[in-house]
């Protein structure tokens, strides 16, 4: 089955210089949701960022089901949701998880 994404490949714009590849799953590029939740961890190749980004609902079956997971440009996620552009050049490990109520991102263990 073909993906729609929420957000047509014509429409997503350069926020961000290149960076590499991030992971992101279906919930923020298929049904729209914002990023909720995003780590960064020690890339195993060069053009890895070592970003992975959920909305935060996702539940472990949902993840471990490499279908709802797609390889993309760091860009990408930025247009699914410029909030996370402040915190990209963060050096890994770390994370960061968005309030609820505020929707403002801060630092949490990985």
């Amino acid at each position: 089955m073909e993906k729609k994404f929420a957000i047509p490949g014509e429409r997503i714009k350069q926020l961000v210089p290149p960076m590499g590849g991030c992971f992101m799953t279906d919930r923020i590029t298929v049904d729209g949701l914002k990023i909720g939740y995003m780590y960064r961890e020690q890339p195993d190749r060069p053009e890895d960022s070592g970003w992975r980004f959920f909305s935060g609902d996702e539940t472990q079956d949902y993840v471990d089901d490499s279908s709802h997971t797609a390889i993309y440009a760091v860009n990408t996620a930025a247009n699914y949701d410029p909030d996370i552009i402040p915190f990209l050049e963060t050096p890994a490990p770390c994370a960061f998880e968005k309030d609820s109520v505020s929707g403002k991102f801060s630092r949490v263990e990985p």
